[in-house]
């Protein structure tokens, strides 16, 4: 089964939890603060793994969740931080997010390591907010919580050179003629159903070679298998556009090139820019008549590099290889897509709203979530605590400027408190 598209949900770890505790022992009855603090939350990573060609593993797992952090324990011990994720995906893989669209990652080089998701953060323990005034702090923090995602994994084959053409014009044949690829062949009319990859080599060179599943007329509207495989032409150096010269399925080669090259141009303009290499195939049932050779090269002649070939004699293979190798050292190296990197866990810490509703001025946003987390607003400490944390913060002034007065409530979660100066 080849599978190069597939939707799958991933979340970064939680943080652990701070401890609430206090020292006690045999010889301490009303000790200090001693919770320790939570562990961080474990990563979301997506690294290349260079022995994968195809995204079948995640047919059946659809679900990548991290680690959680361990809650902070007594006696100043801390948690421990949960394991990273690794995801192992083929050289090739975009990583999108679903709802946007957006690119998060584009995983084109062999060594590619991205971390995609960051781990919550851990929770602070009571130790940490002990003072000269609040001795013995009733509260600690909570680890940041961690949101969902749903990501597309979209692969986009990495080949040096893309086999190009209708269904059997032999493009299976060559591949496993140039390389040692063995790909399914048979003398029917029928189209690969995956890209085959395969390695050649010439003159001390080596290079990759992928076949493209056979394109039709319509494709690029969504005929056929074509439209689902044209993505994996974009990836490629050079193109060996493959035509039955021999016009064994008594379709016409000058008109074949035509509609494939058009239908290139349908789905990205960017793709006629790939150079292309003609390979005129199945010279050898010609019988020595080169008349179709002649036509089609006074048709393309002036525009495309023709060669003529048998994969089933291996007539012309010494100039078609050393041609391939020429045209790919005129090329500058492949570069990822370029695109914007989309970060999908977008939280700001920085930013909050304030919404009025009558004389009630309600908190919400990233920056209230983070100043919150943990505080236990039913407990005089851990709520004087939170308005500190207000007034440190820029956030009381800021209701003022709104039209916040003596009287108003401040709502906060469910929690709704009278303001006083």
């Amino acid at each position: 089964m080849f599978i190069d598209k597939v939707t799958i949900k991933i979340k970064a770890g939680n943080g652990g939890d701070g401890a609430l505790s206090f020292l006690r022992d045999r010889k301490t009855m009303n000790g200090g603060p001693d919770g320790g603090d939570g562990g961080r939350g474990g990563n979301i990573v997506f690294e290349v793994d260079k022995d994968s060609n195809n995204l079948v593993d995640f047919y059946h797992q659809k679900k990548f969740f991290a680690e959680n952090g361990e809650n902070g324990g007594h006696r100043h011990c801390a948690g421990k931080s949960g394991a990273d994720l690794v995801i192992k995906v083929p050289r090739g893989t975009v990583i999108k997010d679903k709802q946007s669209g957006q690119i998060i990652a584009d995983m084109f080089y062999p060594d590619d390591r991205k971390v995609i998701l960051k781990g919550g953060l851990g929770g602070r323990g009571n130790q940490n907010f002990a003072t000269p005034t609040r001795q013995a702090p009733a509260f600690a923090e909570t680890g940041v919580k961690t949101k969902e995602f749903e990501v597309v994994l979209e692969l986009k084959t990495i080949a040096d050179v893309g086999l190009l053409g209708y269904p059997s014009v032999g493009k299976s044949k060559i591949l496993s003629v140039l390389t040692s690829a063995r790909p399914k062949i048979a003398d029917y009319h029928f189209t690969t159903l995956n890209p085959n990859l395969g390695v050649a080599s010439y003159g001390g060179k080596t290079f990759l070679i992928a076949d493209i599943p056979g394109l039709i007329e319509g494709a690029s509207e969504g005929k056929g298998l074509g439209f689902r495989f044209l993505k994996h032409v974009e990836r490629t150096k050079i193109l060996l556009h493959v035509v039955d010269i021999a016009e064994v399925d008594g379709r016409n080669a000058i008109e074949d090139f035509r509609v494939i090259n058009e239908e290139l141009e349908k789905y990205s303009k960017n793709l006629l820019g790939v150079p292309q290499i003609v390979v005129l195939n199945k010279i050898d049932l010609l019988d020595g008549d080169m008349t179709k050779v002649k036509e089609f090269k006074n048709t393309y002649g002036a525009d495309y590099t023709i060669l003529t070939y048998s994969a089933a004699t291996r007539e012309g293979e010494k100039e078609l290889l050393q041609t391939i190798v020429e045209e790919l050292s005129k090329l500058p190296e492949q570069v990822p897509q370029q695109a914007e990197v989309f970060e999908i866990d977008r939280r700001d810490f920085t930013q909050y709203d304030i919404i009025k509703h009558g004389n009630t001025f309600e908190l919400v946003g990233d920056k209230i979530d983070e100043i919150i987390r943990g505080v236990n607003l039913a407990e005089p400490e851990s709520f004087a605590y939170f308005q500190n944390r207000l007034r440190d913060e820029g956030v009381m002034d800021n209701l003022k400027l709104h039209g916040l007065k003596d009287g108003d409530y401040i709502r906060v979660l469910s929690f709704e408190f009278e303001y006083w100066e």
